[in-house]
């Protein structure tokens, strides 16, 4: 029996209602208010190495599990996952928590959400932080060239009701074994207990079908005009570690445009998996970051 993950002393797992669902978080420390969003194939989990080092820095931490993720509720049909209904379990489980507003980090699909979070509720805002996610014009002017092609076509095969899930959980969800041992730089990126935990929050029932649902709702969102992106005037920190074998290099250049006040740090030595790969030198950046370094 795989148990769930060991929680060290002043962490607590709660759950709220928000936007018609229970969204199940982590919480540790208190202070300033920052929301940790994940990607797929993860949960809370992933930012094991950042909740402790945030809180120790002065702020209070937030680590949800998305909706359809391990404790999260798994609300049935690919609309359920649609951008804009994401954005409003953010905005959701910020106002649940007894705050206006507050700095959101995300890596992946999380890191997705706070770009579009940042467009749609820039109130809501303070600072943000992006780990290896693309923001939207950024895709739409790569998704077809090439070398982001070769790096995307596991997006095309998600499409596919039923194969993606066969694919993905055959043998003990051996998929994801191998991409979260084999793809980091840093081998100890993840343990084999660490991966245990991921599949075992994947296999929960629906978990998996709801992780491949963002994908197929994201067609709309991730395709926008240009007139709908509006540029997002937070603060913004993009950390991008550049051995990503999703995404090209080439989605962190060109974004002033839509990111005036954007700072892009890159990591030669680093994969996707970013703040596992290489979390104390994420950690010093989100710190310096959140209390207020300024952008060079």
């Amino acid at each position: 029996m795989i148990v769930a993950p060991e929680m060290p002393a002043g962490w607590q797992h709660r759950e709220t209602s928000v936007n018609g669902i229970r969204l199940h978080y982590v919480e540790a420390g208190s202070g300033p208010l920052v929301v940790l969003l994940h990607g797929f194939p993860e949960f809370w989990y992933s930012w094991r190495h950042q909740i402790p080092a945030l809180a120790a820095a002065g702020f209070r931490v937030l680590a949800p599990d998305l909706r359809g993720y391990n404790l999260s509720d798994k609300p049935p049909g690919v609309s359920a996952y649609r951008v804009e209904v994401l954005l409003e379990d953010v905005a959701g489980l910020i106002h649940r928590v007894g705050e206006e507003k507050a700095s959101i980090a995300g890596h992946d699909w999380g890191g997705v959400l706070v770009w579009f979070f940042a467009m749609r509720h820039p109130e809501m805002v303070d600072r943000l932080i992006i780990l290896n996610a693309p923001h939207p014009a950024a895709y739409r002017r790569e998704l077809w060239s090439w070398t982001q092609l070769r790096k995307s076509w596991y997006v095309f095969l998600f499409q596919v009701p039923g194969l993606a899930e066969l694919l993905i959980g055959a043998g003990d969800y051996d998929l994801v074994g191998r991409m979260l041992r084999r793809q980091p730089v840093h081998r100890e990126a993840f343990s084999p207990e660490d991966v245990r935990h991921y599949k075992h929050a994947l296999a929960r029932p629906g978990a998996l079908t709801a992780a491949l649902n963002y994908y197929r709702a994201m067609g709309n969102p991730m395709h926008r005009s240009e007139r709908e992106t509006v540029p997002i005037t937070a603060p913004t920190l993009l950390l991008w570690g550049e051995r990503d074998s999703f995404l090209s290099i080439r989605l962190t250049e060109g974004l002033n445009a839509w990111v005036p006040n954007l700072r892009v740090v890159r990591f030669p030595d680093v994969s996707h998996w970013i703040q596992n790969d290489a979390p104390e030198r994420v950690n010093r950046s989100m710190i310096d970051f959140l209390r207020g370094a300024p952008l060079q």
